[in-house]
């Protein structure tokens, strides 16, 4: 079976890249909304929820779907394949359809269930639904066959699913061309997380800053390096430059949880 990447962090930005001129010539201008779902379930319910399919385009559109399971690369992409994984949990999941039409500029409300069995263990359901185009030729006189995708990630914690997350160590790392500050944690739970909120920072030059973490995802039994980026005074701005050696001193946020910082760092 087929295996793909797409980037989780950039799904609904591909997803409007599509909608622009150069990808309309493909024929794909889907939206979704939510791009993700992260929620939790208890054994022996059923979890139902919608997601909201937009054809930004002005023909009608044809899109199929269908489920599938992934993980991340080492860059944080997710890899899609529609083969079914030893201990899925897509035999649960059901979709309203296997193929829908949205009209031109329309928007269709698709729902979704997953069935969780009551001897269900602790710990996460995982899969996508993939939304995916007619195919169309393009290329010229070597045309290819060329769909669109999107891939609609879910997260279903089931019964007390729940990260652990530790700080094993504090660094500096080039990261796109920018010396900041990163964090090593792994996450020891049964669940994936995300670190949120703001960490305090002060420079050499005696600046304040703020630091927002990488919104990568820590998923169950993992190590991830995360990083740290200040932020600017406002969204006109350019992040600013540090001067080291930075001291930081705060904590980060995952679900019920704090990760508390207080290091002094340098390249």
């Amino acid at each position: 079976m087929r295996k793909f990447r797409l980037d989780i962090a950039g799904l609904l930005l591909a997803a409007g890249a599509l909608a622009s001129a150069g990808a309309g010539a493909q024929g794909f201008s889907a939206l979704v909304s939510p791009p993700r779902f992260e929620d939790q379930v208890k054994p022996g319910t059923v979890y139902r929820n919608v997601v909201e399919i937009s054809n930004v385009s002005g023909a009608a559109a044809h899109y199929t779907l269908k489920t599938a399971d992934w993980h991340l690369d080492a860059q944080g992409s997710a890899v899609f394949d529609t083969a079914l994984a030893p201990g899925s949990c897509r035999p649960w999941v059901g979709l309203e359809a296997a193929d829908i039409h949205v009209a031109a500029n329309g928007k269709r409300r698709y729902r979704f269930e997953v069935a969780v069995p009551a001897d269900a263990p602790v710990g996460e359901c995982r899969f996508a639904i993939l939304l995916e185009g007619d195919p169309e030729n393009v290329g010229g006189a070597l045309a290819l066959p060329v769909s669109g995708r999107i891939g609609i990630i879910v997260y279903l914690g089931v019964g007390e699913a729940a990260a652990r997350l530790h700080l094993l160590d504090t660094g500096v790392a080039q990261v796109e061309g920018h010396k900041l500050p990163v964090l090593r944690v792994r996450n020891d739970g049964n669940a994936h997380s995300r670190l949120e909120g703001l960490v305090d920072g002060t420079d050499a030059n005696g600046r304040k800053l703020s630091f927002l973490p990488s919104s990568l995802p820590l998923m169950p039994g993992e190590t991830r390096t995360i990083a740290l980026t200040p932020q600017a005074d406002d969204t006109a701005s350019a992040p600013p430059v540090i001067a080291y050696p930075l001291q930081l001193k705060g904590a980060l946020d995952w679900g019920k949880q704090r990760l508390e910082l207080d290091a002094r760092l340098s390249p």
